[in-house]
């Protein structure tokens, strides 16, 4: 029996069918992007312990290590030394304490190695610049800075702040999730965290540094502590704003010099009652609560739900 062979209408019509079909899936598989998932878990510390980030007295020389120093005061001081990308108190080392050495703080030897990578937060692959740009847009809330957005590709903090991520992260292994990076991920609390307990839990143990209305203190016109929410807190778009990371932060890092001294319950409380109170507009915001939280904000978080009756998420600025 003869073969015939396809005519070029059937192939066409097949190929047609094909991509049909393969757009309809990916149509119906992207309607919509969880962009504020919550990160993966870092593992738990083996026996060796954390990495160990390089001592002060390894400091190279040089151009390099002046990098590293501009780096290290940008980071530690990025009110001063980084100020017109800065939009509200905050520093870097507000966040990521130690100077980025401090396991279960998001150490900054545990991002480095696991960059480039995909972020759900903005769909795309992230470099290390991407990465520090987000920091800057959300927690510095660089918005509302002097110059209205976060530091450029190829600028000089950015390749300043790099030179310091990459000499702590000496001797660390590449593309590893390490133990102690980022923030520790906390079971859900045996009761459903309330900002009301939570507010008695700051009350007790966090007003003494941060002030009675969580505004921060400050010394010679300067924060010594942080504000926690208001006009200069990290605004609702930061990853600091959710109950969870919070909780984990502040279970292994506070009250300050007193790590894993509240209990579980507590720190997911407080964390409640801080994430509560109003801040700065998230960056992605276009006008609408409602449309910006079913988008932005699917996750533990207060923006667009009401607390006592008031609606949060309509955003704070000087």
């Amino acid at each position: 029996m003869k073969n015939n062979p396809p005519s070029y209408k059937r192939i066409a019509a097949g190929l047609a069918l094909c991509v049909l079909s393969v757009n309809a899936a990916w149509a119906a598989g992207s309607t919509r992007i969880d962009y504020q998932a919550e990160l993966i878990a870092a593992p738990s510390v083996t026996e060796q312990g954390y990495f160990q980030p390089p001592g002060w007295d390894a400091m190279p020389s040089g151009e390099f290590g002046a990098a590293v120093k501009r780096g290290y005061n940008i980071f530690r001081n990025t009110q001063d030394n980084a100020a017109d990308y800065v939009g509200n108190g905050l520093s870097c080392a507000n966040c990521h304490l130690n100077s980025g050495r401090r396991a279960n703080s998001a150490p900054l030897w545990g991002a480095w190695g696991i960059y480039p990578k995909y972020r759900k937060k903005n769909d795309k692959v992230n470099t290390m610049e991407d990465r520090i740009q987000g920091c800057f847009t959300y927690s510095l809330n660089g918005n509302q800075s002097k110059a209205g957005h976060a530091p450029g590709y190829g600028s000089d903090v950015l390749r300043d702040l790099q030179a310091y991520m990459f000499w702590l992260a000496t001797g660390a292994p590449t593309g590893k999730n390490l133990p102690g990076r980022g923030y520790m991920k906390l079971a859900k609390p045996e009761l459903a965290y309330d900002p009301a307990r939570g507010k008695n839990v700051f009350a007790k143990n966090c007003a003494i540094c941060h002030g009675v209305n969580g505004q921060g203190t400050k010394a010679n016109g300067k924060y010594a502590f942080p504000p926690l929410w208001g006009p200069d807190a990290y605004n609702w778009g930061a990853g600091m704003h959710r109950v969870n990371t919070a909780a984990g932060f502040i279970k292994a890092n506070m009250p300050l010099g007193k790590p894993n001294s509240l209990t579980d319950q507590e720190a997911w409380d407080v964390a409640a009652y801080i994430n509560s109170e109003e801040r700065p507009q998230d960056p992605r915001h276009e006008g609408d609560i409602d449309a910006t939280a079913k988008r932005f904000h699917n996750h533990q978080g207060y923006y667009g739900k009401k607390v006592d009756g008031v609606l949060k998420g309509q955003g704070l600025s000087h």
